[in-house]
């Protein structure tokens, strides 16, 4: 990446046509040693051309294609979406002619944190019970569970209890048995009735729903046990009784949940779901690719990293394709893609309705450009692994995992695979929360997070601002999963956040 002399602008590739604005640049400004004077004003994260770019030529960031010139621009010109579109052009997939080596370095491999083993082996890093739900026709009778447990001061006694987590959602019924949609969601259920961020886990059904409890175990391979039980409210006899019984099975899992202690274990145990979120200009030069430097040292020591929203990653797909481990894997990713753009038309909608106009304020224009940005979070490993929607995750190092760009969805998604942490950049200010798995929020620039500081875990602007470079503030990223993973709590657990963002992928009719 090349500053400027002004320190106004940042060329991030010698091939690159446009340079980005690192802070608001007024009409007439010069903006590099090029002699480019700005003909409008623009705003900070966004694009000025530096080069004359004739109408149907390349717009051409990080040395990639991210648009066409919709009309003729001039150097100096503002470029966004009133002169930038998306155009379908040829990707030369070059499957596999990236792959790296995989290589341990042994002073990451003896890393370690404070996690739960649990008896499968898998670790957690908190230490939840969990309420999910069928259907939604249980959702009101979860929730009264969950409150009333809280509300009773059955918690109270049991501190290595992290708390109770309703999960409810809007789907459950009215959908075909054996099509895509039932398949999500039983995938959803199960994995996060097995996730290891549970100590134990009840799931409550109304009885005649489409998602047939019963169905979902034996599918599952899920039995019951002193940490999964069920509950049908249609024979226990409504609202009041179910809710007495969920209560009573609430307090008898409680004991053995709190005997579970944190145990030093080795970072090759942690899974990580990486997400952006209202993201903006500054996301693919400073959290996005830090939080790839922080990636790939993770994978060094062992561990997992997933990466998801298929709809971010097109544009840039050719990228991961070239890392891909085996070509089975590179046209496993490239089949996603063409099934994303079959049921992007099947539903009148387009490639490039994303990016959102948050991210059109922050600077983004095009998906292509969105979607570059997007993939630096998973640093520059091998990409070894491709899943559907909430699939269990079953390979180590750099894995993607299908689903929207709808980041609560997506995350239920990434959680339900068996992500144990989450790491979510944002340029905007995206505040959520995920349980049972912890929430790191890193902020794409200073002033983003100064204004919202109590939400913010990390500040990546500094990497402009201060020139702080993407290796250390990888390690200080890697820092902050395995003090969180530890048991230090996030700023998204401090506020409160994650009780209701458990959004899992709705496909196909409602009937």
């Amino acid at each position: 990446m090349i500053i400027s002399n002004v320190k106004k602008t940042a060329l991030l590739n010698e091939n690159d046509n446009v340079v980005l604005a690192l802070e608001d640049i007024p009409r007439d400004a010069q903006l590099s040693s090029r002699e480019v004077t700005a003909t409008a004003n623009i705003p900070r994260g966004h694009k000025v051309a530096v080069a004359a770019i004739k109408k149907g030529e390349a717009v051409v960031k990080y040395a990639q294609v991210i648009g066409f010139a919709t009309t003729d621009i001039a150097p100096g010109d503002h470029v966004h979406n009133h002169n930038c579109a998306v155009e379908e052009f040829d990707r030369d997939y070059a499957f596999g002619t990236a792959v790296q080596e995989k290589t341990v370095d042994p002073t990451l491999a003896q890393r370690t944190f404070k996690g739960f083993v649990r008896t499968n082996g898998e670790v957690g890093t908190r230490n939840y019970i969990g309420i999910i739900t069928s259907v939604n026709c249980s959702a009101t009778v979860a929730r009264l569970i969950a409150d009333q447990v809280k509300n009773g001061g059955l918690l109270d006694k049991f501190d290595n209890v992290d708390g109770i987590v309703p999960l409810i959602h809007g789907a459950g019924c009215c959908i075909k048995s054996d099509g895509e949609g039932y398949q999500n969601l039983q995938r959803t259920l199960a994995g996060y009735a097995r996730h290891a961020n549970f100590a134990a886990v009840l799931i409550v059904g109304l009885g005649c729903e489409v998602m047939q409890i019963a169905r979902l175990m034996d599918e599952a391979g899920l039995t019951e046990d002193e940490r999964f039980q069920k509950l049908i409210i249609q024979d226990e006899g409504g609202t009041r009784k179910t809710v007495a019984a969920g209560v009573s099975i609430i307090e008898s899992m409680l004991p053995a949940a709190d005997a579970c202690q944190r145990t030093e274990v080795p970072i090759s145990h942690l899974t990580v779901a990486l997400q952006c979120g209202g993201s903006d200009g500054y996301s693919g030069i400073t959290a996005n690719p830090a939080l790839g430097v922080a990636a790939d040292m993770l994978v060094a020591a062992g561990g997992t990293v997933v990466l998801s929203e298929t709809p971010e990653i097109y544009g840039a797909e050719h990228l991961l394709t070239r890392r891909a481990a085996s070509r089975e894997v590179g046209d496993k990713l490239i089949s996603l893609i063409h099934w994303w753009e079959d049921y992007a038309s099947k539903n009148g909608g387009e490639m490039d309705n994303n990016p959102t106009p948050g991210n059109k304020l922050g600077g983004l224009t095009t998906i292509f450009e969105k979607s570059l940005g997007a993939i630096a979070k998973a640093g520059t490993t091998s990409l070894n692994g491709v899943y559907h929607y909430s699939e269990k995750i079953d390979t180590k190092g750099f894995v993607f995992m299908d689903g929207p760009g709808y980041d609560p969805c997506a995350i239920t998604g990434q959680v339900a695979s068996g992500s144990n942490l989450i790491c979510f950049t944002t340029g905007r200010g995206s505040v959520f929360g995920y349980k049972p798995a912890p929430s790191i929020k890193l902020a794409t620039n200073t002033d983003m997070y100064l204004k919202m500081e109590e939400d913010m875990d990390i500040n990546c602007g500094d990497i402009i601002s201060e020139q702080v470079s993407l290796e250390a503030k990888g390690r200080e990223i890697l820092e902050l999963i395995i003090a969180v993973a530890s048991g230090d709590r996030s700023k998204s657990e401090l506020n409160g956040l994650g009780d209701h963002e458990f959004v899992p992928w709705q496909l196909g009719a409602q009937m």
